[in-house]
């Protein structure tokens, strides 16, 4: 289709040996980047590292080979921690797998449907508000590793959780506690030194073997991944979900909100991208190729895949330009996958957390919360409902609760805007009179209309309209900055002037915009009044009205 062409087929167009290299260059260093991140995000989600790792390898290849970004690398994140460890509790991997692939045909279909950019519009206090949320509540599935707590079973909900990590507190260690901090001081002090050092590396590799040197001179070391979980080196094997109707109802939510944050979360990183390097990434197709990429991984055993924002400014920042870095990274990860598994059995669980506690400090976004409390109090209850209702229940009903707080706010702010009111002749400056030696006649009124005539508006102006002290003989509303009008504001628009018709008032609508014109000459709005009565300028509008004020004198005289 054209238009929806994946940036991978577009960029081969004059593809260079130079571009390879550079594009060579970033891959390598972006997988090896990756490698934690996926094992870390798997596990934390409630699965095994190899489906954090099978996840960042095919949902990489197929966001980079199909996707609308030049520099977009895709994969498992920590935004879904929260989503994708809830679905697992209540419906199981299988679950997870028909939630997922849900969401990914849900993907497709919007970015067929031409609408990336509608996503764009979800205001600012709710993504942050959301964003913070996950945040706080990652963070709190950490502190057992981060403390090497005894605990057996932890409950779904925030504050259960807490209650039982503070109940169990005691049965923490230092030695896993020593090793989170000197994770956090590795990632947030190399950088420092030299930004181009792959910090997050750095630290798993170093304190991966500090942990196996404790093992083999007999000293207590943190637990590690082998102590739970095995990496398996084989390729990925097809797994078909058990997938009924009744099933896909249930998870019809599940599947809406991973296809809300994927949407969300992907095209802000290509957005970022873009400033970055000076590009312009196709939301639709972007789209398309996560809906792709999230179809095809849960029958590999994969999550939920997304764009991610640190590893791709990492893939930028190395020299990536073109969407084969991507599809490298995907390669380097499924060598090491290959060929290294065994040895990722040896990284401390604590340092896997204290990665996880750096990803949930940058995803707070804690400037950005502060600064919107500054702001606007209507935002700033945006923001804290957002916050509370994604810690304290789920992601599905604190957007749902934050949009329609946001909508509801929205309204407020057009209708302090907007107004009905009676004005002078003399206060109409921005257009020219027909003469502006003769004034209209007393007995003729005028009224000024201002922003959008829709439901909330409409009741002020049947209020105004009907408020009658000395009746006139005719009203000139002028609607010449009313850009919209909906069908309540049609009714009620109808109803006043047919009761003003009633009592023998002549009404003149003055600059007519053309699409509100279509609304009212399709409602039967402009033969009610007479097409010689909707005139496009205030001069012609006053004309008529005199000539009409004039009629009905005469008329008057002669009875």
């Amino acid at each position: 289709m054209k238009g929806l062409v994946p940036e991978f087929f577009l960029s081969l167009r004059g593809y260079s040996r130079q571009l390879f290299v550079k594009d060579l260059t970033s891959g390598i260093i972006v997988g090896v980047v990756a490698l934690p991140l996926a094992i870390a995000f798997g596990i934390a989600s409630g699965v095994s590292p190899t489906e954090g790792l099978l996840t960042a390898i095919i949902g990489g290849f197929l966001v980079s080979l199909l996707g609308g970004s030049k520099v977009q690398i895709g994969g498992p994140t920590g935004a879904f921690i929260v989503i994708v460890y809830g679905i697992i509790q209540q419906h199981g991997l299988d679950g997870l797998a028909i939630a997922t692939i849900m969401a990914g045909l849900l993907l497709m279909l919007l970015g067929f449907l031409r609408l990336g950019s509608l996503v764009r519009f979800i205001p600012y206090p709710i993504i942050v508000g959301f964003t913070a949320g996950i945040a706080v509540t990652i963070f709190t599935t950490q502190i057992a590793d981060l403390f090497g707590l005894q605990i057996e079973s932890m409950p779904g909900d925030f504050i259960g959780k807490w209650q039982v990590l503070i109940a169990n507190f005691a049965t923490g260690s230092w030695i896993p506690f020593a090793f989170a901090v000197g994770t956090i001081l590795i990632i947030w002090l190399l950088p420092k030194v030299n930004a181009k050092i792959p910090s997050t590396l750095v630290a798993l590799v170093l304190l991966t073997l500090v942990s196996f040197g404790l093992q083999q001179l007999g000293y207590l070391r943190p637990e590690n991944i082998g102590d739970n979980y095995t990496i398996e080196r084989a390729l990925p094997t097809f797994v078909m979900p058990t997938i009924t109707v009744e099933r896909i109802v249930a998870l019809f939510p599940s599947a809406l909100t991973i296809m809300l944050l994927g949407a969300m979360e992907s095209l802000l990183s290509a957005s970022v991208a873009d400033g970055v390097i000076g590009a312009k990434h196709n939301p639709d197709s972007e789209l398309i190729g996560q809906g792709v990429a999230n179809v095809v991984v849960p029958f590999f055993g994969g999550i939920p895949v997304t764009g991610a924002i640190a590893r791709t400014m990492t893939n930028i920042n190395s020299g990536g330009r073109t969407p084969m870095a991507g599809i490298i990274h995907a390669v380097v990860l499924l060598l090491i996958m290959l060929l290294l598994s065994p040895l990722t059995a040896h990284i401390p669980m604590a340092v896997l957390a204290g990665v996880l506690v750096v990803v949930s400090y940058n995803m707070s976004g804690w400037r950005s919360f502060v600064s919107i409390f500054k702001g606007p109090r209507g935002d700033t209850a945006i923001l804290l409902v957002t916050f509370l209702l994604t810690v304290l229940t789920d992601l599905t009903v604190a957007i749902g609760v934050g949009m329609l707080l946001a909508i509801a706010l929205l309204f407020r702010r057009i209708l302090n805007v907007s107004s009905v009111e009676q004005i002078g002749v003399g206060e109409i400056t921005d257009e020219p009179l027909a003469d502006e030696n003769v004034e209209l006649p007393s007995r003729v009124e005028v009224y000024e209309v201002e922003g959008p005539f829709f439901f909330g508006i409409a009741n002020k102006f049947e209020e105004v309209m009907v408020t009658v002290h000395d009746q006139p003989e005719v009203r000139i509303i002028r609607m010449r900055r009313v850009p919209f009008i909906d069908s309540t504001g049609l009714h009620n628009l109808q109803m006043v002037l047919a009761r003003q018709r009633r009592r023998g008032v002549h009404v003149v609508l003055s600059g007519v915009r053309p699409a509100v014109y279509t609304h009212l000459e399709q409602t039967g709005i402009i033969d009610q009044l007479g097409r010689e009565n909707v005139l496009p300028t205030f001069a012609e509008a006053q004309r008529r009205a005199v000539a009409l004020y004039e009629e009905i004198t005469e008329a008057v005289a002669k009875s």
